[in-house]
């Protein structure tokens, strides 16, 4: 270490000091303002003195006075300890938005993977911050948002922007048709929907992302569906299918070709075959209130999300749908 940089080590505990001497100019009232006693105050100004090497104060009375040399120091002083306030500021405001909380609402089958994928590269760079999760149907994820009560909304298809909301599109997935493992067209690489215009067909409920998809895709095929059963959950809607009672129509499910569900000394089971319609896809994406002062957490967040959501999610994607 040498000796330029051991005097700067010297001083720079006495920084504080110095500046609040040079403004008071009182020695008795630094020791007050600072909470030190008065001899500290003096033997501090003594060191000072002898690592610069002149004089810094002279006293007159009871009170100081700067010298020259003091003068030209104390600008440095007061501008070391701005820059040093500055950064104490942005490790405080660090800490708070690593403290903050994310409210997000969102449909059913976003969070076995999308949500947690998202949410797991967020934490990765701020571990504390705490997510509020609410799920529900898409009008109902939506309803929430414009109330104001989650910060984001993740449905499908993507709402569009409209007064105060704004909306991205992250990643588009294919729909499959999902029908019991031993149905005439379980092995079939593609189907067209007509083909099952007479069978019974399990739904998903009014208000629901999916069920307006699957309702274009009937339109565009020519028929209304013989609704069987409605549910609010897709699970669901696959069991009833594994028991033979329906086929549906439903995001891939990830698990691999073949047979699914399939349980020994029962005929449950399902199997996912490609839908020859050019509207079986659905996209996903996010929607959010715009506002004049973001919260912090909640700008890292959505910032995080359209930057490398899109990526983040590929390999999901790929994996869901059986593609490379």
């Amino acid at each position: 270490m040498d000796i330029e940089h051991k005097q700067l080590v010297q001083l720079l505990p006495l920084l504080p000091l110095l500046a609040e001497l040079g403004r008071t100019e009182h020695v008795t009232e630094t020791a007050e303002l600072l909470g030190v006693p008065q001899s500290t105050v003096s033997r501090a100004l003594a060191r000072a003195s002898a690592v610069v090497g002149t004089e810094l104060l002279i006293r007159e009375g009871r009170g100081v006075r700067l010298t020259p040399a003091a003068r030209t120091l104390l600008p440095y002083i007061e501008a070391a300890l701005a820059e040093f306030q500055a950064g104490l500021d942005v490790v405080r405001h660090e800490s708070d938005v690593v403290r903050g909380r994310i409210a997000v609402t969102f449909q059913h089958t976003f969070g076995e993977a999308t949500l947690p994928l998202l949410m797991s590269a967020f934490r990765s760079r701020h571990p504390s911050t705490a997510f509020e999760l609410s799920q529900g149907a898409r009008a109902a994820c939506l309803e929430l948002l414009i109330a104001g009560d989650a910060d984001f909304a993740l449905t499908a298809p993507v709402a569009a922007p409209g007064r105060n909301l704004d909306s991205a599109a992250l990643y588009r997935e294919p729909l499959r048709l999902v029908v019991h493992h031993r149905h005439p067209v379980a092995r079939r690489p593609s189907v067209r929907l007509a083909e099952l215009k007479h069978e019974p067909f399990v739904s998903m409920g009014p208000g629901f992302g999916l069920r307006s998809l699957t309702d274009a895709i009937f339109r565009d095929a020519g028929f209304r569906p013989r609704v069987a059963f409605e549910s609010q959950d897709s699970h669901t809607i696959r069991g009833l299918v594994s028991a033979g009672l329906g086929y549906s129509i439903l995001p891939p499910g990830g698990l691999g070709p073949g047979p699914q569900g399939v349980l020994d000394s029962t005929d449950l089971g399902w199997v996912e075959v490609s839908l020859d319609s050019e509207l079986a896809y659905r996209e996903i994406g996010i929607t959010w209130r715009e506002r004049r002062k973001e919260p912090d957490p909640v700008r890292l967040f959505r910032e995080l999300v359209l930057s490398e959501g899109p990526g983040l999610l590929a390999g999901l994607v790929r994996a869901r749908s059986g593609t490379q």
